[in-house]
């Protein structure tokens, strides 16, 4: 009898311990591990209501089922912005057939300098499947306080000729429109790319 009890005692132990492990399992597949910084629930950075190179009118709604990696910069930045824009064009094509799935959308700090046409064109560099935004000044500083971005003209030898420092880092929302992680500057793609995959493993 004392036999009988032990071995039922080990066989709901066993149930238990491989019940934990699906549990775990299931909880774990709910939450990826990023490589970036983990932002899931924030309270910030909800939307950009800003217009597109094209002219048309933006927001996270437009592009639901697919992971959007959001980057603030301008045309005329010398190394973070194309630095930045270049290696999320190798994480597109570090995904292969599930390219289409990643959206980038590049919101610049300097609406000044950087009409439609030279969005247009400066995106054409990287992918033309990826957007500029843009909007008036008070929309953008708007947007900026939104994400939390900082942004500063800095004067140069002409009135044409100032530079713009700006925060340096890639805001990354799941297929639901959901902000989850923020990839700092200078991560690389690879870490980026892992952080894409996960979203869109997530989503299915």
């Amino acid at each position: 009898m004392l036999k009988r009890n032990a071995l039922k005692t080990i066989a709901v132990s066993a149930l238990s311990i491989s019940a934990a492990g699906f549990f775990s399992a299931c909880s774990d597949k709910k939450k990826p591990e990023f490589r970036g910084v983990d932002i899931t629930g924030a309270e910030y950075a909800r939307d950009f209501p800003l217009t597109d190179h094209n002219g048309q009118q933006r927001s996270i709604k437009d592009f639901a089922g697919k992971v959007v990696v959001v980057f603030f910069g301008f045309t005329q930045c010398p190394d973070v912005c194309p630095t930045a824009l270049q290696e999320l064009a190798e994480v597109k094509q570090m995904l292969g057939k599930d390219g289409d799935r990643l959206q980038g959308i590049f919101v610049t700090v300097d609406p000044e300098r950087d009409t439609p046409e030279v969005l247009k064109a400066y995106m054409t560099n990287f992918d033309p499947g990826f957007l500029a935004l843009r909007g008036s000044p008070e929309e953008l500083a708007a947007v900026a306080k939104d994400f939390k971005i900082y942004y500063k003209k800095v004067d140069g030898k002409t009135p044409t000729s100032y530079t713009m420092d700006h925060s340096a880092g890639s805001y990354v929302y799941d297929t639901a429109g959901r902000l989850r992680v923020y990839n700092r500057y200078g991560s690389g793609a690879q870490a980026l790319a892992a952080d894409v995959k996960a979203l869109l493993a997530e989503a299915g």
